[in-house]
């Protein structure tokens, strides 16, 4: 809890933020998805990487605040709420990718892998808050099997 009575979303932020930025730092020459602005400001979100540290900063700690400041007590509410934000991301992604094509992915990357870490992510971003270490251990066996899974080269690393 905050000094105010509040809870302290930081630590969830930094890990969310700190694998974003690592995915765009590290596979930034072999890229699973990357965001296109196509509608408003075409001349200042020019490229991913503006857009992707738009999201990093504004999107993740507001959506970090709303999931865990009303994270449920009772397992059933839970499983619901991490349902309806995992659904709601995947729509958000479905929606930019095959109607607004304000996102695209690559080499192997699909709706089905979002939506597979969107599950992911809201149930480590609860556990990352509880119990940071067991969430951070458990984030890199996921990252290896994607890396795997996904045939990622070692070359592509920037």
């Amino acid at each position: 809890m905050g000094g105010d009575g509040g809870i302290i979303i930081r630590p969830p932020s930094y890990s969310l933020l700190s694998g974003d930025l690592l995915y765009s730092c590290l596979l930034y020459n072999h890229q699973l998805w990357a965001y296109q602005e196509i509608f408003f400001g075409v001349h200042i979100l020019r490229n991913d990487l503006i857009i992707s540290l738009i999201i990093m900063f504004l999107a993740y700690p507001s959506t970090i605040m709303i999931y865990l400041g009303r994270f449920p007590q009772s397992k059933r509410k839970q499983s619901f709420w991490i349902a309806f934000w995992f659904f709601l991301y995947s729509s958000i992604e479905l929606i930019n990718l095959k109607y607004l094509d304000l996102i695209n992915h690559y080499n192997g990357w699909n709706i089905w892998w979002s939506v597979l870490f969107n599950i992911f992510m809201f149930s480590i971003l609860r556990i990352h808050f509880k119990k940071p270490l067991l969430a951070w251990r458990v984030s890199i066996v996921w990252i290896l099997i994607l890396w795997n899974v996904l045939n990622i080269p070692i070359e592509k690393i920037k």
